[in-house]
């Protein structure tokens, strides 16, 4: 089963083509993302990969967390799952 790891700290310029490169290192990607701002098309600095099984993500875990890439240190650990947003926001009523 695919896990997916969470991977913050990247660099602006970074790409999915790159991460997913880069990760293929420590064994199959079935998914590289980078998260891009929406209003800019800029990098938010973060983004996903999901690897085709639990030992592979261990394997890249422990081969690019706290590491350098493209010259930053970059966080990696499992993803946490997608938490319900309450539809908030500055909503008024009148």
């Amino acid at each position: 089963m695919a896990k997916k790891l969470y991977v913050g700290g990247l660099p602006y310029s970074s790409t999915a083509e790159s991460l997913k490169s880069a990760f293929s290192q420590a064994g199959a990607v079935e998914s590289a993302v980078v998260i891009m701002d929406k209003m800019t098309g800029r990098s938010k600095g973060f983004g996903f990969v999901e690897m085709s099984n639990d030992n592979e993500a261990e394997a890249a875990i422990n081969m690019w967390n706290g590491k350098d890439f493209e010259g930053r240190t970059i966080t990696v650990n499992e993803a946490r799952p997608l938490e319900p947003r309450n539809g908030g926001g500055d909503r008024r009523r009148f």
